[in-house]
């Protein structure tokens, strides 16, 4: 296949060798690493030239993967949006080619994992190779980064975007990178998602783990029984009026997270932070205590009734419904702070629980407190609070995501002059959010029992997109790196300089992000 693949590329570059000679354009020095990339990628060689982005060049693509020629649209669509620029894609007829950028699919043993990529830039074509159309997406988002805001007119005359020459060789540390979005506290929109999926993407980032059920909401339509969006639906912290995503609309943001190649991780809470669920069903409460709606913040005073049958009954019907509708490989169960239900009745459930999970193909996820029970080797947890849980889960076999709250959790407030967010785990500002290793922030922790990182945002002090925002960036780009890069490459004094030259996008994307005075912002 590499073969067939690189002779296309070979005579793309001769049709363009072909058309009549232009002028040779003196390209300004460039340096390629010193480029502010992120997540910054595993190895860097500049070239010191350049190449020239401008309306003569054509993108082209492997053809034997449709999803290959789905990148290379992608990637038009963005350069038409960054430059205005109306890039063809696999168009072999154009006569007008002068420079070229090819996506490549490879089967080179260099490439050692499915996000792996090798981008080779030089004055007249950028050649991108990668095993799978997901390592292809990827190496765009450094293309993407490596575009100026601005284009180069002295050069030409015409507008030339000017992208340093070299040779980037990239793969993830981890091969779970991911964010939490809490709708259930507060309820966030579809084009809201949408708009978070944008930018996780950007900087490389896999997995979008929503939190669909809470006490104060239950956020997704399941049609066996509607009565947990009718009601359960209608009401978030405050007293707003709640709000639910549709079949249809969960199916679109699955739809759309595929296309920016991130998988998205459903999860309903339970035992406890169940109160929604309970308001609608009377009959799943087990605390013994009238159910009424709750708008408050509190928690662990909820629990399903772990004893009853009809109980299990329902949670088949409501995982079978969304993990169908769910093309992920992961469920998440949550299991945290269950503080009414008896210990016994907790390890009870979460192992009958665990069944009905991989009855509709589904892996489990749950928070750090599962690993009570005799939970399966293939099911993951996911570390807030307790190391031990970690360490245990792992002895098990177990797959661990890293979510420290004290380090990770994007609710918490920068400082205590931060006008949104908590601060009971922690405050942290933008330099500790990025300060941290983990693969050591649990003691007895094997690395290689760390799947990833996820960087977790819950909703009871934000009502609307704007102070999502500002809780998640700039330290979402920060968690990026974390689980992108090398260890070794983990540096704050340089992250900051390349985080600060992030304003332009961030400011472009219309994102609100908390400018924190340890950065000193590049908006130009």
């Amino acid at each position: 296949m590499i073969y067939r693949t690189l002779f296309v590329f070979v005579a793309i570059i001769a049709l363009a060798a072909c058309q009549p000679q232009k002028k040779e354009i003196n390209y300004p020095k460039t340096d390629l690493a010193a480029a502010p990339l992120i997540p910054k990628p595993v190895k860097t060689i500049a070239t010191q030239s350049a190449f020239g982005l401008d309306a003569q060049t054509a993108i082209y693509t492997s053809t034997n993967d449709p999803a290959f020629e789905a990148v290379g649209q992608f990637l038009s669509e963005k350069i038409k949006g960054k430059t205005g620029l109306d890039l063809a894609v696999n168009n072999t007829s154009d006569a007008t080619v002068e420079r070229l950028i090819f996506i490549n699919q490879s089967d080179s043993t260099d490439l050692a994992t499915p996000e792996s990529y090798q981008l080779y830039i030089k004055k007249d074509s950028i050649l991108l190779n990668a095993k799978t159309a997901e390592g292809a997406f990827r190496g765009i988002q450094t293309l993407r980064q490596l575009i100026p805001e601005q284009s180069n007119d002295t050069l030409t005359d015409h507008p030339l975007w000017v992208i340093p020459s070299g040779k980037i060789m990239d793969a993830p540390k981890y091969a779970y990178r991911g964010s939490m979005l809490d709708v259930s506290r507060h309820f966030f929109s579809v084009d809201e998602v949408k708009k978070y999926i944008d930018a996780m993407a950007y900087y490389k980032m896999n997995t979008l783990h929503l939190h669909l059920s809470d006490d104060q909401g239950w956020r997704i339509e399941i049609k066996s029984w509607p009565k947990l969006t009718e009601v359960g639906g209608a009401t978030e912290v405050g007293g707003g009026e709640g709000g639910f995503y549709t079949q249809e609309d969960y199916k679109d943001l699955v739809a759309y997270a595929a296309k920016h190649h991130i998988t998205i991780v459903p999860e309903i809470d339970m035992p406890g932070h169940t109160n929604a669920a309970s308001v609608s069903y009377p009959f799943l409460n087990g605390n013994g205590k009238k159910v009424e709606p709750y708008t408050g913040t509190q928690v662990g005073f909820s629990t399903f009734d772990a004893q009853k049958d009809t109980v299990y009954s329902f949670l088949d019907d409501v995982i079978g419904e969304i993990a169908a509708m769910s093309p992920g490989p992961y469920f998440h169960i949550g299991g945290d702070e269950s503080h009414v239900t008896k210990k016994s009745d907790y390890i009870l459930f979460i192992e009958k629980v665990e069944k009905i999970v991989q009855k509709h193909g589904k892996r489990m996820v749950g928070w750090n407190e599962i690993a009570q029970a005799k939970i399966d080797p293939s099911t993951i947890a996911q570390l807030w609070s307790n190391p031990k849980d970690a360490e245990n889960a792992a002895a098990n076999g177990s797959k661990i995501i890293m979510s420290p709250a004290h380090k990770a959790y994007l609710d918490m407030q920068y400082d205590s002059l931060t006008k949104f967010g908590l601060h009971w785990a922690s405050y942290i500002p933008v330099d500790v959010g990025y300060n941290w290793d983990p693969e050591t922030i649990v003691e007895n922790l094997p690395k290689e029992s760390i799947l990833g990182i996820e960087a977790p945002l819950w909703s009871e002090t934000i009502s609307n997109i704007a102070e999502l925002e500002y809780l998640a960036f700039p330290r979402l780009i920060g968690y990026a790196e974390l689980g992108w890069s090398p260890t070794e490459h983990l540096n704050w004094e340089d992250y900051k300089e390349r985080l600060a030259k992030q304003a332009a996008y961030l400011e472009k994307m219309n994102i609100n992000y908390y400018p924190s005075k340890l950065i000193d912002w590049k908006k130009d």
